[in-house]
């Protein structure tokens, strides 16, 4: 049984004080995954790693955090969603620390991999958790939050990695040490100020077949999307039994989730326009959240000549950026409750950052290149979090971890995937471009190496130097003429989004009806009927939106005005 609580109902301590401990939670594990990058080459060889070795502290981590956000999200549904988050937090200071103390790479990279389990399980969690605490209009102010949140930690990783591997008295492992006292904090802040209503059915029953195959299903998927281009070709026979696998397991989850009471993927989510259209979007802003830093830390480094941390720094306008759209857009979205307007805003504005982008080299004066990042930024933090919102707005509150879990999901696969595409064209185009300059030049492009690999600018002579600098920059602004063409599909998308008036309340559990239930007896009809128009399905039968059951009963659709 359920009934809807209004928004008036939840006072602003009981939110904000959990709230401050749930965006700890997130900063921490979103500052973890970005934290190394800069570092890496310093840990690898204190651990005397190898190259490969190298690429698998990264990789372990984005295939267990990646693979494992849906399961996280759908157990969220079925058990308690305050001890899972706690269970996550354990597990990722417990691997922190591991990490840290790592003596060898192997530790490491398995270390690694059960931080990723903690990453994912806490970054899906906090948004269910914010889901079951607010409604879906009160909820927008809180996402502009998370956004804000996500933006400093993804920009701002690399740059205290940085910082704390050359500081003396620190090293590399405080890159994983550092965000154990935080953790412990919001342990403690949240075991005793959150408060969630319990909305667990009590006929749960895991689908351990769909889980595995769906995380098998992505773990290749991934491994693929890492290793080509670089360990074998796209076109290779490596490349063709990987993705058929992947399709395999993947199908074959499909035909499982089809059949089971309580998938991890509900198909009905996925199927439904809202969703499927929201899913598809979120793709590409993933590709801008993941590939904005990791692209243009690479421009500002290779095509303009400056250091780690000064490139670093030359991002903080993507970051400023999404931090004021997402909070602003937030309040905007929460105050009017309604969202598209603001999703396809966010959508142009993002495609008009990449097209700005698209015109830089390696002479473009830095106040173009900085315009470009604003824009980016504006239009990730304006479309990131509402695409979330939408998906939330359309499903009842026994179904938010796992729409939350596949939305995320599907966002981080996306960027996943489309950092690699990117990346294999932007080593395409230097050693294009590399070999085009040296050839202009009068020299063999075999001499002078007419390639994409590791570069030192410094130990090179003038000449190349001009050369190799000219072509990561014009590359990258080819690079970025890419993903206008990716973010029009989505805001194309976006303008198909159905509007949306988001809920100004949470369906919960009724207790009268609750008590209906175990009662029995003539109190027990009396008590069921005060609830009778709030009724919602048992664990196991479908389920429909709020305003789905009144449409079925009128015979008329939904509104979405």
């Amino acid at each position: 049984m359920r009934t809807s609580r209004p928004l008036s109902d939840t006072g602003p301590s009981s939110i904000l004080r959990p709230m401050s401990g749930l965006l700890i939670v997130l900063g921490v594990t979103m500052l973890s995954s970005t934290i190394v990058s800069v570092a890496l080459p310093q840990i690898v060889g204190a651990l005397d790693g190898s190259q490969s070795q190298y690429t698998w502290v990264v990789t372990a981590t984005l295939l267990a955090s990646t693979a494992s956000t849906p399961v996280w999200g759908k157990l969220a549904d079925l058990f308690d969603k305050k001890k899972l988050l706690q269970l996550s937090i354990v597990l990722f200071i417990a691997s922190s620390l591991l990490c840290g103390f790592a003596q060898t790479t192997g530790q490491l990279i398995a270390f690694r991999a059960v931080q990723g389990l903690g990453m994912g399980a806490s970054q899906v969690l906090v948004q269910v958790i914010i889901a079951a605490m607010v409604s879906p209009k009160q909820r927008g102010t809180l996402n502009g939050y998370i956004g804000a949140v996500m933006a400093v930690a993804t920009v701002g990783g690399p740059l205290i990695g940085g910082l704390l591997a050359d500081l003396p008295g620190l090293g590399w492992r405080w890159c994983f040490f550092i965000g154990v006292p935080f953790m412990l904090v919001a342990l403690v802040a949240l075991s005793r100020t959150l408060k969630l209503v319990d909305v667990r059915r009590p006929d749960t029953k895991v689908d351990y077949a769909g889980a595995t195959l769906i995380a098998a299903g992505v773990s290749l998927l991934l491994l693929w999307v890492t290793f080509v281009g670089n360990d074998f070709a796209w076109v290779s026979w490596q490349s063709g039994a990987m993705v058929a696998g992947s399709l395999l397991l993947l199908g074959l989850a499909v035909w499982v989730e089809a059949r089971v009471s309580e998938p991890v993927v509900p198909l009905h989510l996925v199927m439904r326009r809202e969703t499927a259209i929201a899913i598809l979007a979120s793709s590409a802003v993933g590709m801008a959240m993941f590939g904005g830093a990791v692209f243009l830390g690479q421009y500002f480094q290779l095509a303009r000549g400056y250091s780690p941390t000064e490139a670093g720094l030359l991002t903080a306008p993507l970051m400023l950026g999404t931090m004021i759209s997402s909070t602003v857009s937030g309040r905007m979205v929460s105050r009017s409750g309604r969202v598209k307007s603001y999703v396809v805003t966010g959508m142009v504005t993002l495609t008009l950052g990449f097209l700005a982008l698209a015109t830089i080299d390696a002479t473009t004066p830095l106040l173009i290149v900085c315009g470009g990042m604003v824009l980016m930024g504006l239009g990730v933090g304006m479309s990131m979090q509402n695409l979330v919102l939408v998906v939330q707005n359309s499903v009842p509150l026994r179904e938010i971890g796992a729409a939350s879990g596949t939305v995320a999901f599907f966002r981080t696969l996306g960027g996943t995937m489309g950092v690699s595409v990117l990346g294999a064209f932007l080593a395409n185009r230097v050693s294009t471009n590399i070999s085009d300059g040296l050839s202009e030049a009068g020299v063999s492009p075999t001499a002078g190496g007419g390639d994409a690999g590791t570069l030192n600018l410094d130990a090179m002579p003038p000449l190349l130097r001009e050369i190799v600098e000219g072509a990561y920059g014009t590359s990258t602004g080819d690079l970025f003429l890419l993903a206008t063409g990716i973010a029009l599909v989505g805001l194309v998308l976006a303008v198909f989004l159905p509007r949306v008036q988001l809920r100004d309340s949470l369906d919960l559990p009724d207790p009268a009806a609750e008590a209906a239930e175990t009662t029995g007896g003539e109190d027990s009809e009396e008590l069921a009927g005060v609830a009778q128009d709030t009724r919602t399905p048992r664990a196991g039968a479908p389920t429909e939106p709020t305003g789905a059951a009144d449409a079925a009963r009128t015979g008329r659709e939904p509104s979405t005005d």
